[in-house]
């Protein structure tokens, strides 16, 4: 049988993938540069909700730490109270076998009641000091859910970019990037604010 004429198919081959790499090779260099561009925002906003969070957790430890001092001081209020109570029941007792109560009953109450009020002032004190922990902690949680939300947003972004190289379908690359502005616009309003 004659020979048919030989074509260099290997050269064709060479370019054909030649082209595909070319065609193929700036869509992934788009993908692997607004993914890298993804991941950093994804670090940056990852950092910033670890950090609201932690904030807030130390917040509401020193609310509770004041809330534990209140608390002291409230019952140490009703300690003075009931020492006081204790010298009026002297005093009544006294009244009441129709003798003179001794000066100083009267002197110690009028004493514990003073001091019941100084001690109240510093209980309210502590109590309005741990509110505005508590408040300042649930507005650094709020936050932190922002930022998770960010990281969210940024997350599945990479992942449509991840489907966009192994599909190479320019479509879902523009889906990457849509979610991905949409996680950069909720980061840059927690950023400004």
């Amino acid at each position: 049988m004659p020979e048919g004429p030989e074509v260099e198919t290997e050269s064709l081959h060479e370019a054909i993938h030649e082209e595909l790499e070319k065609e193929g090779g700036n869509l992934l260099r788009a993908i692997a540069l607004s993914t890298s561009l993804l991941a950093a925002l994804a670090a940056l906003a990852s950092l910033r909700a670890g950090a609201t969070v932690n904030e807030a957790l130390a917040l509401k430890t020193e609310a509770t730490q004041l809330q534990a001092q209140a608390s002291d001081q409230w019952a140490y209020y009703q300690a003075k109270g009931i020492k006081a109570a204790v010298q009026e029941g002297t005093r009544s007792a006294f009244e009441a076998a129709g003798k003179e109560p001794p000066a100083a009953l009267g002197e110690k109450v009028a004493r514990y009641e003073k001091e019941q009020d100084a001690i109240k002032e510093k209980a309210k004190e502590l109590e309005k000091e741990r509110d505005a922990k508590v408040e300042e902690a649930e507005h650094l949680m709020h936050q932190h859910h922002k930022y998770a939300n960010a990281v969210a947003l940024f997350q599945v972004a990479i992942a449509l970019g991840a489907v966009a190289a192994l599909t190479r379908i320019k479509l879902v690359l523009a889906a990457s990037v849509l979610v991905g502005l949409g996680g950069l616009a909720s980061l840059a309003m927690l950023l400004v604010h």
